[in-house]
């Protein structure tokens, strides 16, 4: 009796917290088809009483003139430039640190895990004085060319991925006349293929939750993420459209939720970096 009871609490204890988790997305779910008056009125409800499908119409139409439609194409394209750049780079680095005997690898190594100690307030100031210099506020160019040189986070997933591989497809690869460039596109890369794309859902995740990094660079609105655009329909000085903010938060989420459904069967894979399968 008691080896059947554990699984069921086990199981009750899950759904709680399932529960728990997805209450408040729910919640806001619930609260985009609401008016905005009533939101807070009747917040323990999860079906509204009168569904108001203006909430997306109105939110749609955006802020300062500037639709969502402008608001996606930008995100969009700021993620998806900064995740290949991240995602990239990062596997040639980890395949560089893996591969290849160079003098201070191990020195280089550490410095670069070092890095992940840092938080982003600490390096935010820095960067912003040097990308002033450069020229690049009110542009993508902060967002996106640091992407190029490699997420420390990515390149030790990734090494661990790698060091899985047995040297000696390698040396089979350099008998049959490659060398280090030909062996990480046509060896390395397919083998590491589940590694990358774990940081590809990392990295869409980061990057479209990002609001600190466009808040501090962009200052058009016709240039605003996602996030920087939800945030304008909260007004401390006026009244705030809660209908829009949340119908808006709601259709933020499906980007995010659909990349997790088309890869997520990588993640647990891209992780457990389990080497080869003889």
């Amino acid at each position: 009796m008691r080896l059947r009871r554990i699984p069921v609490v086990s199981h009750l204890i899950l759904i709680a917290l399932t529960v728990s988790m997805l209450y408040p997305v729910a919640w806001m779910v619930a609260s985009s088809f609401k008016e905005s008056s009533s939101v807070f009125v009747d917040a323990a409800s999860l079906i509204p009483n009168q569904w108001n499908f203006d909430n997306y119409i109105n939110g749609w139409k955006g802020v300062a003139g500037v639709t969502f439609t402008t608001f996606f194409a930008n995100t969009f394209f700021i993620v998806c430039v900064s995740t290949i750049g991240s995602v990239l780079s990062s596997a040639v680095i980890a395949f560089g640190f893996s591969r290849i005997r160079f003098r201070g690898r191990n020195l280089w190594f550490v410095c670069m895990m070092l890095t992940m100690l840092l938080p982003y307030e600490i390096v935010m100031v820095p960067q912003y004085i040097v990308f002033n210099q450069f020229g690049w506020i009110n542009t993508y160019l902060p967002l996106i060319i640091p992407t190029f040189f490699g997420t420390p986070f990515f390149v030790f997933l990734m090494m661990q991925f790698i060091r899985s591989i047995p040297y000696d497809l390698d040396e089979a690869a350099e008998i049959d006349g490659c060398n280090k460039f030909t062996t990480f596109v046509r060896i390395i890369l397919p083998l590491i293929l589940p590694a990358m794309m774990t940081c590809v859902i990392f990295s869409f995740y980061w990057r479209w939750d990002d609001f600190l990094a466009p808040l501090l660079y962009l200052n058009k609105v016709s240039l605003y993420t996602v996030s920087l655009a939800i945030k304008m329909f909260s007004d401390p000085d006026n009244v705030t459209d809660w209908g829009a903010l949340f119908a808006m938060s709601t259709l933020s989420l499906i980007p995010v939720c659909a990349a997790f459904f088309a890869f997520q069967r990588y993640i647990v894979e891209g992780i457990h970096t389990s080497g080869l399968k003889g």
